[in-house]
Parts: structure tokens; sequence; C-alpha cells
């Protein structure tokens, strides 16, 4: 028993590691923004089934095509006859009395059939619908893959601008603690001196308290805002991701790039094409109902060969086969079904109508949100600009009160009201970059079909 607790943990030892032999190493990622939405456009979960769904449709259209084309099967059949089923037949053909019948069994106990039929459907008006059907069926799904890789591309420029955002708030909040410490580490020693009263290094240690609180909960939210992107990137938990676009940058190309926005058509959006795609399958299921009342004719050729026997002797050698073939033809007309076939059909032109004046609405439906995804990305220009010159302004602020608190000209509490508006001008700022690439992501959604 002694020997029992050692040799199972060194089992489940070995079994941790060979575990973790098998675990792959974590890689290591560096993407700018174009690179990172080429990476996600490849490897997002989404985009991949996306894509998946179109290799799908079309072996749904080949098959739609197949069910026109020849068709051959083939099958086996054996019975065994339990109780052979009898026929009773006048006794007098067997020398019996007149008006008497004998019971009489045909067949043998066992019997089988090898047989084969050739198949083709020569005309049928619902086939030819259905093959139609199945090119806007393959196109359906086509724009959706596009629609899915413009939903990712928006998500991707989301997730890296709150990204590089908590980056640039980290930097911005641990150059905040190293001036505040620096100069409350002065304040301390002049207070030491007795040259301020004590006030003045609380204030300065509450100030840095909340620095570092701001500093612990960006921190946070920087691992929560990477984890998020690489999962949208299709990349595992575990990698290592640099992002090599800071958020100025981001911002600067966002607001330096232009947009034709008188140039918008409506029909390029990739919401309006799914619509049409719509439209279009309602046509056919229109057409499909309509065909149903033509004929359909189709040919086939029978060829097999049976076998009987009281014993089971089919597969020896001597055993005779007999073999029979047929062709044959099906032609159905449809005739009367008491106007469940006109119900149909005019429920399929009620729906072509919905989906027209569905289209209508969603095109003004597009330009309305294009108009206002214009103005709140000119909105979020001006307030950009505007956010710039308020951090330029608090910054000198801010230095003029720091001087003037050191040379004892001012309150702490005056300065603390200027570390305040200066922070707070920085939040407002970085937000403001961060809403310019959200906003320019919305609008370019709105316009491009990509």
């Amino acid at each position: 028993m002694k020997y029992l607790i050692p040799v199972v943990t060194l089992l489940y030892a070995s079994g941790i590691f060979a575990q973790g032999g098998t675990e792959s190493q974590p890689k290591s990622y560096n993407f700018n923004l174009t690179e990172a939405i080429a990476h996600a456009l490849e490897h997002n979960a989404k985009v991949i089934n996306a894509g998946r769904d179109i290799e799908i449709s079309r072996k749904k259209k080949w098959e739609t095509t197949a069910a026109g084309l020849p068709q051959i099967n083939a099958g086996i059949d054996y019975q065994y006859n339990i109780e052979i089923q009898k026929s009773v037949v006048p006794a007098e053909f067997f020398g019996g009395q007149p008006g008497e019948f004998t019971e009489i069994a045909f067949g043998t106990k066992q019997s089988a059939i090898a047989r084969s039929t050739l198949s083709q459907l020569l005309f049928d008006g619902s086939y030819i619908v259905a093959l139609q059907a199945s090119k806007t069926y393959l196109k359906y799904y086509q724009n959706a893959k596009q629609k899915t890789d413009a939903d990712v591309r928006e998500t991707i420029i989301n997730a890296y601008g709150s990204a590089v955002l908590t980056d640039e708030s980290i930097k911005i909040l641990q150059r905040n603690k190293q001036l505040v410490e620096k100069l409350l580490s002065d304040t301390q020693e002049t207070f030491k001196n007795g040259l301020i009263e004590e006030e003045n290094v609380e204030q300065l240690q509450l100030t840095l308290a909340s620095i570092q609180s701001n500093l612990n909960n960006v921190t946070r939210l920087r691992n929560i805002s990477y984890n998020m992107l690489k999962y949208e990137l299709g990349l595992e938990i575990q990698d290592q991701l640099t992002l090599t676009q800071t958020l100025d940058q981001l911002a600067t190309e966002s607001v330096a790039t232009s947009l034709n926005a008188t140039n918008f058509d409506v029909k390029q959006n990739i919401d309006y094409k799914i619509l049409e795609n719509l439209n279009e399958q309602r046509q056919l299921e229109y057409k499909l109902e309509r065909s149903k009342a033509l004929p359909s004719l189709s040919a086939n050729l029978n060829f097999g060969y049976n076998a009987f026997s009281d014993r089971f002797t089919f597969l020896d050698r001597q055993q005779r086969w007999l073999n029979y073939s047929f062709v044959g033809a099906s032609l159905n007309i449809p005739i009367f079904s008491s106007f469940a076939r006109s119900s149909r059909t005019q429920q399929a032109k009620i729906a072509i109508e919905q989906a027209k004046t569905q289209l209508i609405a969603t095109e003004q439906a597009l330009q309305v949100q294009f108009a206002k995804a214009k103005s709140d990305f000119d909105l979020a220009v001006e307030e950009f600009q505007t956010a710039k010159k308020s951090l330029d302004l608090a910054e000198r602020i801010e230095r003029k009160q720091q001087v003037k608190f050191v040379e004892g000209l001012s309150t702490s509490f005056d300065y603390n009201d200027a570390q305040k508006q200066l922070y707070s001008a920085q939040q407002a700022f970085l937000q403001t970059m961060s809403d310019i690439i959200n906003k320019r992501s919305a609008l370019e959604r709105v316009i491009s079909s990509n």
C-alpha cells in the first residue's frame, strides 16, 4: 500500500506532461489594421462557415441538375413463402365429380429476382424552374458570404480600435502617474521643511490613488479587448498579439481619407443585393406553382432475372434464371385539384408583391442610413478637432497651475481642478479618435459592397 501513492502520483504526472506535450505552442502575430482584416477574412469562424455554405450550395445545385439526368438503380429481392397461397379449380379437371373444387398451390417455396432500372425524366416544368432556382440559391449564399465579410471587417476595425485605445490610455495614465509621483515627492520634501501645509500632500496622494485605480482598470480592459480581438481574428487566446498601428495613426488616416459621398449607389449595398435575390426567389416560386399545372413525362427501361425453387439453390450454378425486360413511359396530366393549385399560385403572387415592397422600403431605409452615417462621421471629425484644441488648452492650464502650486502661488485645490480638467480632456480626446474610426467603419459599411 505504501508504494501505491508514489506510483499513482508518477502516472498522473506523466499524463500531465504527455498532455502538455500535445498542446500547440503559442504563436506571435504582428498586425496593422489592414493585415488584421485580411487575416480575419481567412480565419474568422463566421467567414469560414459562410464559405462552406457556398460549397454546400454548389453541391445542392448539382443535386438539382442530376435529378433530370439518367438514373440507374439495381436490386435483389428474395421471398420465402411460409405458406404458399392456394387457389381452387373444378375437381372434374382432375377426374373428380362435377360441381366440386380442388385446392391447388401455385408457385414454389422460394423465389428471387435480380433487377435493374434505367429511368429518364423527359419533361417536367418544375424541374426547369428548379434548375433556375439552384442558381439563385447559390447566388444567395455568395451574397451572404459577402455580407459576413463586411460584418467581420467592421467588427475587426472596431475591435482593433478598442484595443489600441486601451494601449493609449495606459500610456497616458502611466505618464500622469509619473508626473504626480515626482510632484508628490517634491511636495513631501517641501512639507518636511515646513513650507506648505499637509493638505497639499494629501491632495496629491488622493490624485495618485485615483490614477492608479484607473490604470489598474484600463489594464484589465486591455486584456479583455485583446482577447476579443484574438477571437475575431481566429487566433488562440494564448497567442501573442502585437498591434503595429496607434490610435492616432488610425484616426489620422480616417480623417485624411475622403469619401465620395455623392456617388452612393444603393444597389451596391449588400443588404440591397440580398433583397434582390429574395425577389428572384419569389418570382421562381410563382413560376414553380404555375408549372405544376403542366404534364410531366418520364421513361424507364427495366431488365432483370427471376428464379424459383422449393429449396435455397439460387447460388448454385445449376439454378435456372429466367430473364425479362420491358420499356415504359409515364405521363402525368394534372386535371383538377379543387383549386388548390390556384390557391398556391395566388399565394406566390402575393409574396412577389411583398418582396417588391420590402425592396423599395429597404432602398429608402439605406438612403436614410447613409445620410445618418455620413452625418455621424462628420460630427466625429468635428468633435475630434474640438477635443484636440481643448486638450492643448487643458495642458497649458495644468502646466501654469503646476508652476503656481510649486511656487506657492495657488492652493492644491486649484491645481487639482486643473488636473481633473486635463485628465478629462485626455480621455475625451482618446474617445473622439476612437469614434472617428468606428464612424468611418460604419459609413464604409453602408457605401461599400465589399
